[in-house]
């Protein structure tokens, strides 16, 4: 039996000084492999509006689609913990329908959802959750969903002010009962200090070193978005240049023949064949075609 990592198990892993890993997946197989590889949790990251719908923000992400990628990294998924970001205005207007979108996702296999910004009504809406039996990330810092707001990709928390801000936002979410905080972009200074003052786990995307958990989108760790990289974001691998230089050899061998080969291919068994060839008159030989 396969332990589940779970909200105890993170807040074990900050108690004893250890750290944690967290990768987006957006698909079964590579939840699958994630898993198999021992990425402590799953997030079904908004991300996927860039990386895996082509659209320019995350923004133009819904409900209904974060819910059909929830469902199919679920299902590949036995040992981390799988939480599912809550798209743009899907938690934003309306306190009860907010529960209810968050709700959907656990009932198709999530085990927490994440949700982004700090105010009065994200509190409460924390609060009413948790309430309702829906374990909470939270996320400050760079926030995406609120880019236009804020400017664009801007670096937060750069003075101690600023900081000052961040934290108190992040020491309310965790008084409203989330169970660890994604801090976003932040300098891993004001990062450790921000993460030395709270009970619940830090996350960093980009904040440094020094936080209990750390975040990275699967396409940047393997290689496979180019359209920009974070300078946070490291390459383990290219699987752009691998997709290409597979894709390119088979084009090229279907192309001159090459592919399917002897071993690649169905065949009649010996009386049905000799059979087909006397009533069709086909000769086989290499490079004929049935079709």
């Amino acid at each position: 039996m396969v332990k589940k990592i779970t909200t105890t198990t993170i807040q074990k892993i900050k108690d004893n000084n250890q750290r944690f890993s967290m990768l987006t997946a957006y698909d079964y197989s590579t939840a699958k492999y994630i898993d198999e590889a021992g990425i402590d949790v799953i997030l079904v990251g908004d991300s996927l509006a860039m990386t895996a719908l082509g659209y320019e923000t995350t923004h133009s992400v819904g409900v209904e689609e974060m819910k059909i990628f929830t469902k199919a990294v679920a299902k590949g998924v036995k040992h981390a913990m799988v939480v599912t970001d809550m798209p743009f205005m899907s938690y934003h207007i309306d306190i009860a329908d907010a529960v209810k979108n968050c709700g959907e996702m656990i009932k198709i296999g999530a085990n927490a959802v994440k949700i982004e910004g700090a105010n009065d009504y994200i509190f409460t809406l924390i609060r009413r959750l948790v309430g309702s039996g829906i374990p909470v990330m939270g996320h400050v810092g760079f926030t995406p969903q609120f880019l236009n707001t804020i400017g664009g990709y801007n670096i937060q928390g750069k003075n101690f002010e600023n900081t000052e801000k961040i934290l108190a936002q992040a020491v309310e979410l965790e008084k409203a009962g989330v169970f660890a905080i994604v801090l976003e972009m932040v300098p891993e200074e004001s990062a450790k200090y921000i993460g030395d003052n709270l009970k619940v786990p830090v996350i960093s995307c980009g904040a440094g070193r020094y936080c209990t958990g750390q975040v990275m989108v699967c396409d940047d760790l393997f290689g496979k978005f180019s359209e920009f990289k974070p300078k946070f974001a490291r390459r383990y691998g290219d699987m752009k240049s691998l997709i290409l230089e597979c894709a390119s050899k088979f084009n090229e061998d279907v192309k001159s023949g090459n592919y399917p080969n002897d071993d690649e291919v169905f065949n009649l068994s010996g009386d049905e064949l000799e059979k087909f060839l006397s009533e069709t008159k086909f000769t086989k030989t290499s490079g004929d075609k049935l079709c």
